[in-house]
């Protein structure tokens, strides 16, 4: 279930608008603002540091108000939902500008523009390929995924694997592990991956077989999904040395699956990691 934060009518004179007299003089502008977040661990604690402060929401929004003039109040409320989809905690913000005073050629009560924007996820992805120019396919693949818009924050050292499970006598593999940030939703970015690895020609006949390019999701902002095409966190990551290692390199703080479950370094700590190791000679471009 979503929580929700309202802080509605934050008013502010403002310089926005397309004529000369609006951006010279100036008017009142008004905005709402509607934060979908999970304030649980706030109620139950009481504690104001593990929800969002909406005095300081309310602060935010009356700084970019009366702050750097635009033109067109639809670029004031992208701006500020940006702003507000970054805070700690939020998952999507709707903000409405309200510009009461706007000149019209008839007489009405009020103009409004509303912005919505889903606050970016951050998602950890592992990589492999066993197939080509295996250096190349990972490098495409974490390019594929910049184009689509996730943005990829950092990548792990990559790592010369034996592979597991599958047909006897495939060649060892890289992987990787990657480290981003999207407003996809987990099946869009399920979707994206499999798009990527249909470009380099993906077989998917023999399971765990021979492969240019394997993109998995291996956690999605710590979200619980069960369904057949999707599962998260990654029903084998919490197994396979070939994921753990490069993760706990990666950010080894990170935990599998939420706040409460267990950290990756511990994890990859208790692992046979025999077939997994550093490819020093290699190394993923951002």
């Amino acid at each position: 279930m979503t929580d929700r934060i309202e802080v509605r009518g934050i008013r502010a004179f403002g310089h926005h608008g397309v004529l000369e007299h609006e951006q010279r003089y100036g008017q009142e502008f008004a905005v709402d603002v509607s934060i979908d977040t999970d304030f649980g661990a706030a109620a139950a604690t009481d504690d104001l540091e593990l929800t969002i402060d909406y005095g300081a929401v309310a602060t935010l929004v009356h700084s970019m108000i009366t702050g750097e003039p635009c033109a067109l109040i639809e670029t004031l409320a992208d701006r500020i939902a940006a702003e507000l989809a970054a805070l700690p905690g939020a998952q999507s913000v709707t903000v409405s500008v309200h510009k009461p005073h706007a000149p019209m050629p008839v007489g009405v009560a009020d103009v409004v523009v509303t912005r919505r924007r889903r606050s970016p996820a951050r998602v950890v992805l592992g990589l492999g390929s066993n197939l080509g120019d295996r250096l190349a396919e990972l490098q495409n693949a974490v390019a594929g995924l910049v184009d689509a818009g996730v943005q990829v924050t950092a990548v792990s050292p990559v790592m010369r694997t034996t592979p597991v499970g599958g047909p006897d006598g495939q060649p060892d593999f890289l992987n990787a592990v990657a480290v981003g940030r999207t407003e996809l939703n987990p099946f869009e970015l399920l979707r994206l991956c499999r798009r990527i690895e249909d470009a380099a020609d993906r077989n998917r006949d023999v399971r765990w077989g021979p492969r240019p390019i394997d993109v998995d999701i291996l956690d999605f902002a710590g979200r619980t999904v069960d369904e057949p095409d999707l599962v998260l966190p990654h029903p084998r990551a919490a197994e396979r040395a070939f994921v753990l290692v490069p993760w706990a390199m990666l950010s080894p703080d990170d935990r599998l699956g939420g706040p409460d479950g267990p950290r990756v370094a511990d994890l990859a700590a208790g692992v046979d990691q025999t077939g997994v190791a550093v490819a020093e000679d290699l190394r993923i471009e951002l």
